[in-house]
């Protein structure tokens, strides 16, 4: 048994003991060296920013996507606890114009590190009396206003008079706006008004050449924020630059034997595919789906199919077919799907669909419906 003294002397020894125990056993302590292990929290507006920082950031970043499955991002509404996440994100990566809720959020936050793609890639003007619904109140006669559609990766450059020349009933829905001048100072050349998407046309993700040029500035943005594995972020973002390149390659090949065909859609949300592919879109609605296409356009559609022997009228996912299908069965024509990737819906999401998969889907769905006449 102890005597009184001798467990009063142990028992002021312990904590000595302990704190010597836990030098040894405790691992010094580095900070830069946990900041490093921990991922980096990215938070993206819609999914196809989402798709590219995942590409980039592999399982070194937490990625979140703040339009949640088979939403609409045009309509997102944040919470608070969203809105806190986007101000403390180490990355946000938006679409200024495209989802107001997050620029609201982004104003009100101010995140440090930001990748606007509306500062990254040349957005097409929609023309006026395609974009229904929309406001055209821009000059895109001034140079403050101007949008070059030269691309590093890809000259997009055309003659207005040989490239773009449509009947009077395609051309009011097509995107390109032959009143625009496209060649301007490309010191000016994205400065399209922030406080909404006016007459530009978000949709740029469905040509692979242009949703590759944010694969850099993602990885930049990441490498900022984690200069421990910059050279993962950079060799992530050379990968996902590849592959677009491959699938751009596919959509080439596959669609060469339709150009110039008509690309009847719902509303007009593939001007970037058309272009890119020599396809002519014509939309039963502008961008703005929401907008009901009056019985004189839905007129002029069928003339339009008739004309152009159109077998198949595409409608999009997220966005009800019942239009669509109904003017088919008038027209005796077929319909099929193509998908925007404004947002997965919770069925892709258990099929394990991504970019890649839903645009090869998209592309199977072109050659077989549209016509070579």
């Amino acid at each position: 048994m102890l005597t009184r003294h001798r467990r009063a002397a142990l028992l002021a020894a312990l904590p000595a003991t302990a704190l010597l125990l836990a030098a040894c056993s405790a691992p010094t302590t580095d900070t830069s060296s946990d900041n490093a292990s921990t991922p980096l929290t990215v938070v993206t507006s819609f999914y196809p920013l989402q798709f590219v920082a995942q590409q980039v950031g592999g399982n070194l970043a937490d990625i979140s996507n703040l339009t949640p499955p088979a939403a609409d991002p045009h309509h997102l509404e944040l919470s608070l606890a969203q809105t806190r996440q986007v101000g403390d994100a180490d990355v946000v990566v938006t679409l200024t114009g495209f989802a107001t809720a997050v620029d609201e959020a982004i104003e009100a936050r101010q995140p440090q590190r930001v990748v606007d793609a509306a500062d990254i890639v040349t957005l097409l003007p929609a023309s006026v009396t395609g974009d229904q619904g929309h406001d055209h109140d821009h000059d895109h006669d001034s140079e403050s206003d101007s949008h070059s559609h030269n691309h590093d990766s890809d000259d997009h450059s055309h003659d207005d008079a040989d490239d773009h020349s449509h009947d009077s009933a395609s051309d009011s829905y097509s995107h390109s706006d032959e009143s625009d001048d496209h060649d301007h100072d490309s010191d000016d050349s994205h400065s399209l008004d922030h406080a909404e998407m006016g007459g530009y046309d978000p949709h740029f993700w469905l040509d692979p050449t242009l949703l590759a040029q944010l694969a850099q500035p993602i990885a930049d943005a990441m490498a900022d924020a984690d200069p421990a594995n910059a050279d993962t972020f950079q060799a992530n973002a050379a990968s996902l630059v590849d592959q677009l390149t491959q699938l751009d390659r596919e959509f080439a090949d596959g669609l060469a034997p339709f150009a110039g065909a008509k690309l009847v859609t719902n509303h007009t949300a593939f001007g970037y595919l058309a272009q890119r592919y020599g396809l002519e879109q014509v939309g039963i609605t502008g961008l703005d789906h929401d907008i009901e296409a009056s019985p004189a356009r839905l007129r002029e559609i069928g003339d339009i199919v008739r004309a152009n022997n159109v077998t198949t009228i595409f409608s999009e996912t997220l966005v009800s077919p019942r239009l669509v299908d109904t003017l088919a069965s008038d027209l005796g024509v077929g319909t099929a799907v193509l998908d925007t990737l404004e947002g997965l819906t919770q069925q892709g999401i258990d099929n394990g669909d991504d970019y890649f998969s839903l645009m090869r889907a998209n592309l199977a769905a072109l050659t077989a419906g549209l016509n070579t006449q």
